[in-house]
This record gives structure tokens, sequence and C-alpha cells, in this order.
């Protein structure tokens, strides 16, 4: 499987890697990218920086580069790809952010710094950093959330 994670140019974006050991991340950001390419993972320009097309920008993206799934780390990507689920879906590209209608529920307004982060895939708790299980959720709940702690309001893990 070949994801797409954006905010490449992050640290924080690298701290995935460890939650998807058997498939090949590709790192993508605005502007300039360093061109690395590895076994697992690579890093990718995704152009200029175009807050208007968002959701075209990547499609597209995701369309040439042969994309399974998307993850959006960038807050300003979070409600636009949210979305255009069904439309990414339509391309058999999962989209790993939580429901249009619930997705402002779980954006932070202050920048956070979580030290653990929890993977979750339609419900399914796919990988936490800190070692917890947490229980199956709604079919619709999907993203990359940070906590401090097992039992704090998780809030999405965003760049």
């Amino acid at each position: 499987m070949k994801i797409l994670i954006t905010g490449g140019n992050n640290a924080k974006a690298l701290k995935l890697l460890k939650a998807f050991p058997s498939h090949f991340i590709l790192f993508a950001d605005y502007g300039d990218v360093p061109g690395i390419v590895t076994e697992n993972y690579a890093f990718s320009s995704l152009g200029v920086l175009n807050k208007d097309s968002i959701a075209h920008i990547l499609l597209n993206y995701c369309i040439t580069e042969s994309i399974d799934s998307i993850i959006p780390l960038h807050s300003f990507e979070v409600e636009p790809i949210a979305k255009s689920a069904v439309l990414f879906g339509e391309y058999g590209i999962d989209v790993v952010t939580p429901h249009a209608d619930s997705v402002h529920d779980y954006l932070s307004t202050e920048r956070n710094n979580f030290p653990n982060f929890a993977v979750f895939v339609k419900g399914e708790c796919i990988f936490a950093s800190g070692g917890e299980i947490f229980i199956k959720r709604e079919e619709e709940f999907s993203g990359i959330f940070g906590y401090n702690s097992a039992d704090d309001d998780f809030k999405l893990f965003t760049v």
C-alpha cells in the first residue's frame, strides 16, 4: 500500500513511519522538499501552495502517484479533504480523516505537541505510540489523533 502523508517537511510527519512499517510512505509538502528516496519512504513536492484548490491539487497528485491512502497533516487541508472523501473514494483513495460533519470537533485551535498519537482507520485503532489499547469506535472515526494520556480527548495530529 502506498500512503501519502502531507506536511512531510515537518519532523512530526516522520513519527508516523513507525505506524506503517509494511507500507511505502510518500512524504509530501508544498514548495521545496528534499529529494530523498529509500526502500520504505520518499519525499516529494506538491508544488506551490494554493489553499483555494487544496482538494483538487491533492486528488490530482494521488491519482498521478497511484496513492492508496492520504493522511493530511496540515490543519488547513483537513476540512477540504474530509469534505472530498467521497470523490477520493471514487478513485480508490482512502481519506484518513474524521467525517466532514465532525472534523471540527477534533481540530485544535492551539499548536499541539502531543507526546503520543493513535492511528484510527474506520473505527479500528491500528497503532498507538503509547502502547494503549483503544476500543473500536464508529465506522466514520478515522485519522491520526494526538493525546497526552489515554483518557484525554483526541485532537487531530496536525502540523
